[in-house]
C-alpha cells in the first residue's frame, strides 16, 4: 500500500483541515538511471524503450498552505552519523540536511576536498571527513567508526558503462563489495544503517528489469541488501525510484539547502517492491534521516517515488505515518 501526506518538501507545513479524497496516479517510470529505475540514453545505448504505467491508489490532501524558513536553529543532536556515498547525489542532501538540523556528521570519502567544495568550512566537531574507499578493507579502520550511531549509506554509480567506471567503479565493486566491505566493518552498537538501493532488485530477471540489468546493477544491489539484512545490524533498506533533482554535485551548502522538489512533493511509500516509477534525491535523502528515529522502520524495506502535490516535509509525524500505512 502507498500513501501521500500533506506539507511542503524541504520545510515544515501548516496541518490542512480539508477532507481527503482518493484519487489514481499513474506512476510512470522514465528511462534513466543512477539508485533508482530507469535507463540512460547518455550511457547504456538504449533509447524508445517503454514499459505500462502502473496505477497506484494514494491519499492526497486537497489543500494546504505552506510556510517557507531559512537556515533552521536546532540544538545539538546526541546522534552522529556516518554518511558513506556523501559526495553523491543522495550523499551531499543527506550531509546539508544533517548540517542544517545540527546533527554531527562523519564522511567517508574517496577525495575528502570534495567536503570543502560542497559544504565549505566546518568545524570538525560538526563535520569530519575521512578519505577511505568501500572497495578496499584496509581503508576502513575501526577509528572512522568509534563514537558513530548511525550509519547512511549512498553509495552507487551508474547501471551502464560509463566514464563514471573507471577506476573499476562498477557495480559489482560498488554495490556488492562496497557494501560488504562496509557492514562487516561496522560496530555492533550502532543503532541504525540506512541503506539506499533501488527498486526492482527482487525482479532482475524479469522485463523490463532484465534490461536494467544486463551488467548487473539489480542484481548486485539485492546482494548488498542481503548482506545487511543478515548482519545482525539495525537496518532500514529505501529502494529508490529512478532519482530526480541533482545531482548538485557542482554548487555550495547553501545552495543545496534551497534545492526544491518542484512540484513533486508528495511522498509514496510501499513495500513488496511494488512501485514503478520517480523520486526526488531530496525526498530520499529526507527519507534516510527520518528512518533513523523512527521505531518502526527498523529491520524493514520499502519502496519510494515522488509525485505531484505536497509532500510530508522534514515532519518526523507524517513520515511515521507513511511507514506506517506502508506496513498496512
Amino acid at each position: 500500500m502507498a500513501t501521500k501526506i500533506s506539507s511542503t518538501f524541504p520545510f515544515p507545513l501548516e496541518k490542512s483541515s480539508q477532507p481527503f479524497r482518493r484519487i489514481s496516479v499513474l506512476a510512470l517510470p522514465q528511462l534513466n538511471y543512477r539508485h533508482g529505475f530507469g535507463f540512460s540514453s547518455k550511457n547504456s545505448g538504449f533509447r524508445g524503450l517503454s514499459v505500462n504505467a502502473v496505477k497506484e491508489e494514494v491519499i492526497e490532501s486537497t489543500n494546504s498552505e505552506t510556510t517557507l524558513h531559512s537556515q533552521t536553529t536546532l540544538p545539538s543532536s546526541t546522534k552522529l552519523v556516518l554518511v558513506v556515498g556523501a559526495s553523491g547525489g543522495v550523499g551531499q542532501l543527506v550531509v546539508a540536511s544533517l548540517l542544517n538540523r545540527n546533527i554531527k556528521s562523519r564522511l567517508l570519502l574517496r577525495d575528502p576536498e570534495k567536503a570543502t567544495s560542497l559544504f565549505g568550512s566546518q568545524d570538525e566537531e560538526k563535520l569530519k571527513v575521512f578519505k577511505g574507499d568501500t572497495r578496499n578493507p584496509s581503508d576502513l579502520d575501526p577509528s572512522i567508526f568509534e563514537g558513530i550511531t548511525h550509519v547512511i549509506c549512498c553509495t552507487g554509480t551508474t547501471a551502464f558503462p560509463s566514464k563514471r567506471w573507471d577506476g573499476d567503479n562498477t557495480p559489482e565493486r560498488v554495490d556488492w563489495e562496497g557494501v560488504r566491505n562496509l557492514i562487516s566493518a561496522l560496530p555492533s552498537s550502532l543503532k541504525r544503517v540506512v541503506l539506499v538501493s533501488s527498486v526492482g532488485v527482487t525482479k532482475f530477471n524479469e522485463l523490463p528489469w532484465s534490461i536494467m540489468n544486463l551488467f548487473g546493477v539489480l542484481k548486485y544491489k539485492k546482494k548488498g541488501e542481503d548482506f545487511l539484512r543478515e548482519s545482525g545490524l539495525p537496518f532500514t533498506i529505501i529502494r529508490a525510484g529512478r532519482l530526480t533533482d541533482g545531482p548538485y554535485t557542482s554548487y555550495d551548502l547553501n545552495t543545496l539547502l534551497k534545492a526544491t522538489a518542484g512540484q513533486r512533493r508528495a511522498v509514496l511509500i510501499g513495500q513488496g517492491d511494488k512501485l514503478v516509477g520517480e523520486v526526488s534525491r531530496l525526498v530520499v535523502a529526507e527519507a534516510c534521516i527520518q528512518a533513523l528515529d523512527i521505531e518502526i522502520t527498523e529491520g524493514k524495506i520499502y519502496e519510494i517515488n515522488s509525485v505531484e502535490g505536497e509532500g510530508p516535509g522534514t515532519d518526523p509525524e507524517k513520515w511515521e505515518e507513511l511507514f506506517t500505512t506502508a506496513q498496512a
